[in-house]
C-alpha cells in the first residue's frame, strides 16, 4: 500500500509539474513520472520479496526474477541520459518560449533575434552583399595614390627616407 502511495505521489507531482510553463519544471516532472514507472515496474514483477537471483547460493524456486530489476536499471541509465539531453536543450534555449499575447513589443524582439540567427538563402541579397563588399576593396583613395599596395608600398614605411612617423609599422 506505501508503494502505491508513493508511485501515485510522484506521477501525480510529475503531471503536475509538466502542466507548468517553465521548462525546468517539465524536465523535472519528466523525471518524477519515470522515477514513478521504475517504482511500478518493480512492484508489478516483485509481488513479494524473494531472496538474491543468484543460482549458487539459492534454488531456482526461491530466487527473485531478475528481469524487472535489469528493465528499471535500463530504465534508470536512459531516463538520465535523456534528462541531461534536456536539461542541456534547456540552458541553450532559455530564451525560446512563446512570445507573450500580452506583450507584442517583446514579441518583436523575439522574432528580430530570431531572424538574426537564420542564414541568408535568398541569393539576391547574397549577391548584393559581395557587390557591396567588392566596392568597398576598391575606394578613391587607394587609387588616387598610383601604388597599388597603398600608402607607402609593400612594407609600409612611409615614403622609404626612414623619417617616417610609423617606423615600419602599418598604420591601422
Amino acid at each position: 500500500m506505501i508503494l502505491a502511495a508513493i508511485i501515485a505521489i510522484l506521477v501525480g507531482g510529475g503531471v503536475y509539474l509538466i502542466l507548468q510553463r517553465g521548462m525546468l519544471r517539465q524536465i523535472l516532472g519528466l523525471s518524477l513520472i519515470s522515477h514513478g514507472v521504475n517504482l511500478m515496474i518493480l512492484g508489478a514483477g516483485v509481488p513479494v520479496w524473494r531472496s538474491e537471483p543468484l543460482m549458487n547460493r539459492t534454488s531456482a524456486a526461491e530466487a527473485g526474477d531478475p528481469l524487472p530489476q535489469a528493465f528499471v536499471l535500463t530504465a534508470i541509465v536512459i531516463s538520465m541520459a535523456a534528462t541531461a539531453v534536456m536539461l542541456a536543450l534547456a540552458a541553450v534555449g532559455r530564451d525560446d518560449d512563446t512570445a507573450s499575447a500580452e506583450d507584442p513589443e517583446r514579441a518583436a524582439r523575439t522574432f528580430r533575434g530570431l531572424s538574426t540567427l537564420s542564414r541568408h538563402t535568398d541569393t539576391e541579397q547574397v549577391a548584393k552583399n559581395a557587390e557591396q563588399a567588392a566596392a568597398a576593396k576598391h575606394t578613391p583613395q587607394a587609387d588616387t595614390l598610383g601604388a597599388p599596395y597603398g600608402k607607402g608600398g609593400p612594407h609600409g614605411a612611409g615614403s622609404g627616407d626612414g623619417n617616417s612617423t610609423n617606423n615600419g609599422k602599418e598604420e591601422r
